[in-house]
């Protein structure tokens, strides 16, 4: 008879952190389901997770390690290309130094206490990662605002919910799940989108503020402004745990409606309707995402929305912006911190005399790396390893990534499939899918929990991302640990569970407390919310937040608008595809089988577009093609693009990386960025269209 088991484990096709049951029959996954127990998505499950079998057993998923040869690649075994990596990376330590090593990871696959570790141990200050545009910028400006990541309290029982910039019910990024925001508004919250494109929840919101992509610390100062002129804010809390107020109602008062109206489109009297709505609802509860940092005012945005919440009696309140605890384990910040690293070498950190509050994350701006790899300035990058990321396409000016990728003397590159950016590496290591994995998941998040993500399967030869650089890293020298789960006791130990426990128990949850500042106020320097920074003070950038213009807008660069007259929104998200993955599985993209670009019907009638053709997008850094859609939800001087996109199928043709990657549209020089943290403009930049008639 044939042996069939159930499996709980936990999805990572996206940020994860969903429950799973997996059904093994003759050790192959038949089957997937959501996990009607599980603490955070009680038995829901995403197009990605369910689709996760046709990624395990994918025909074209490479199962064995392979080498670059003269006449293509070739299979080789674990050992070989382990040593052959180790004796690359041991040759550039002698000759140039650990920091000419970059290790570089993507959105990540819950394997960054080990990257990291691999890193310090190998003495690089030089760790690549997404973080710079995505939620650790987020965290890294509120560590130094309020001490850690307000994250919207949804079980708390919110009466009104402001999504800015985000779409839960696609996306699920990070803390959260679709189906906690859904809940909390069936139950009767109010809401508030701002987003510039009409969506699902725009539909369903009590005030739409659509709102001029990449200006969105206006809006928020502007928020503050009705707040502060109508003594709107909680007065026992700005006096008792706020450090700054009298500068920061000076720097308010710089920015009237009328003046905010005019930078983000909004009217007035919405952003004023919207300010008191938010102020007066108690609890009520921000919950943000990725486009409000990938800007050159991302530092600036998140900084000023902490205080809304803050000054409204929002933070840390129950049902509004909880500041969580964490359960008692070894998190990935024990090891990101590269405290294992001497001041020597943190000091050589690409970019950490210019970014520095990037810096104090401990990540590097990925053009410091790509001017390291081509120039050899401040000093050369010589080899590096690549997890779980395809820069080529999700990184913005695709063709310089592409040209440092291609330059650097030695890469290698962990992933599922062959990408654009695995075409470069000269060693492929197969990666391990969650459903071949063991590892204490979400211990990087600041929802409270952490959650056991068992093995179900063993499939070819790949190896979970943990093992890989634990592996390579005795090929180094370095000391770990005899196993995978071995590890896992170590991060579990300050629970008083090991492995084994932690899979019976299956989650582990802080205990939480609202409101921790009234007894030990906030793990800022002055224990007090921090308007006014005295770090960012220290380090020689303005102390309060402001609002700077878009480095490339109508208003910024009105004549380069004269060519480009419209406002590209690059970042367009659907439920079927996390960032540029998943465009080879079969049940996603017949959902969605060409990347969409978005027009508004009059500007498409002006350049004599019709819906379902190919069009042509273009900036001053190239030109790409899109298929056209239709949509009055948007303003008629805003394109709104699908990024991520690349052709599994072209295999010849560098996958066409180069044919609809809008990232080859972006830019990323270095007055386009934001000051602080490094963060791209990924979102808005000037382009035009045209039909595609070839």
């Amino acid at each position: 008879m044939d042996a069939v088991k159930q499996v709980r484990t936990v999805c990572r096709s996206c940020h994860g952190g969903c429950g799973v049951i997996a059904t093994v029959k003759d050790n192959m996954v038949v089957k997937i389901e959501g996990d009607p127990e599980s603490p955070i998505s009680h038995g829901t499950l995403c197009s990605k997770g369910l689709s996760i079998t046709q990624v395990a057993y994918h025909p074209d998923r490479i199962y064995h390690p392979m080498k670059k040869t003269a006449s293509g690649w070739q299979r080789i075994t674990w050992d070989e290309a382990l040593g052959t990596i180790a004796d690359k990376f041991k040759k550039v330590i002698a000759e140039y130094g650990p920091e000419s090593i970059v290790v570089g990871q993507g959105t990540g696959r819950d394997y960054e206490s080990h990257l990291y570790r691999f890193a310090n141990n190998l003495g690089t200050p030089n760790v690549l990662t997404a973080g710079h545009m995505c939620y650790v910028s987020r965290v890294a400006s509120t560590l130094i605002t309020c001490g850690t990541l307000p994250v919207a309290d949804y079980d708390g029982g919110p009466k009104l919910i402001v999504l800015w910039g985000v779409n839960p019910q696609w996306t699920n990024p990070d803390e959260y799940k679709g189906e906690r925001f859904w809940e909390a508004f069936q139950r009767g919250s109010k809401l508030i989108v701002v987003d510039p494109r009409r969506g699902f929840t725009a539909e369903k919101a009590d005030l739409w503020l659509q709102i001029r992509p990449g200006t969105d610390a206006a809006l928020s100062l502007g928020f503050h402004h009705v707040i502060i002129e109508e003594e709107l804010y909680d007065k026992e809390f700005v006096a008792n745990h706020v450090h700054g107020w009298d500068a920061w109602k000076d720097r308010v008062k710089e920015y009237p409606l009328e003046k905010v109206q005019e930078i983000t489109w909004i009217d007035k009297n919405l952003i004023r309707k919207a300010a008191r709505m938010y102020a007066t609802t108690k609890p009520a509860a921000i919950h943000w995402g990725v486009p409000t940092e990938q800007t050159n005012n991302c530092v600036n945005y998140t900084r000023a929305t902490a205080t809304l919440m803050a000054i409204t009696g929002n933070l840390d309140a129950k049902g509004g912006n909880a500041l969580f605890v964490n359960p008692p384990t070894r998190t990935v910040s024990e090891f990101s911190q590269h405290k294992a690293l001497s001041p020597e070498q943190q000091k050589k950190r690409l970019g950490g005399d210019q970014f520095k509050l990037g810096a104090r994350v401990a990540l590097i701006n990925p053009k410091k790396a790509w001017d390291a790899m081509l120039t050899g300035e401040p000093y050369p990058l010589k080899a590096g390893i690549l997890c779980g990321t395809n820069p080529v396409v999700t990184r913005a000016n695709a063709k310089e990534a592409y040209a440092a990728l291609s330059k650097i003397d030695f890469l290698a590159v962990v992933d599922f499939f062959m990408t654009p950016t695995a075409d470069l590496a000269d060693i492929f290591l197969p990666s391990a899918t969650w459903l071949e994995q063991n590892h204490i998941a979400d211990n990087w998040k600041r929802h409270g929990y952490v959650l056991a993500r068992q093995k179900c399967v063993e499939i070819g030869e790949c190896w979970q991302d943990h093992k890989i650089f634990m592996e390579l890293g005795k090929r180094m020298g370095q000391t770990w640990w005899d196993t995978v789960e071995d590890s896992l006791n170590y991060l579990l130990e300050p629970a008083g569970v090991t492995w084994e426990q932690f899979k019976e128990k299956r989650y582990l949850r802080g205990e939480m407390v609202y409101q921790k500042y009234k007894e030990r106020g906030f793990s800022t320097p002055t224990k007090k919310v921090e308007i006014y920074s005295t770090l960012m003070e220290k380090w020689g950038y303005d102390p309060l937040p402001k609002y700077v213009e878009v480095p490339e807008s109508p208003v910024s660069k009105p004549e380069v608008a004269e060519k480009f007259p419209y406002i590209l929104d690059a970042g367009f998200r659907t439920p079927t595809y996390f960032h540029s993955a998943n465009r080879q599985v079969p049940l996603l993209r017949e959902v969605r089988d060409k990347p969409i670009v978005e027009i508004h019907p009059e500007t498409a009638k002006k350049h004599g577009i019709q819906e379902g053709q190919w069009v042509y997008i273009e900036s001053p850094r190239g030109r790409v093609k899109q298929f056209a859609k239709l949509n009055d939800g948007i303003d008629p001087r805003v394109i709104v693009a699908e990024h991520g996109w690349w052709y599994p199928e072209m295999k010849q043709e560098g996958h066409g990386w180069d044919v609809s990657n809008i990232n080859l549209l972006t830019d990323n020089a270095y007055e386009t960025l934001d000051p602080a943290m490094g963060s791209t403009n990924l979102r808005v930049c000037l382009c035009n269209i045209a039909p595609c008639n070839d």
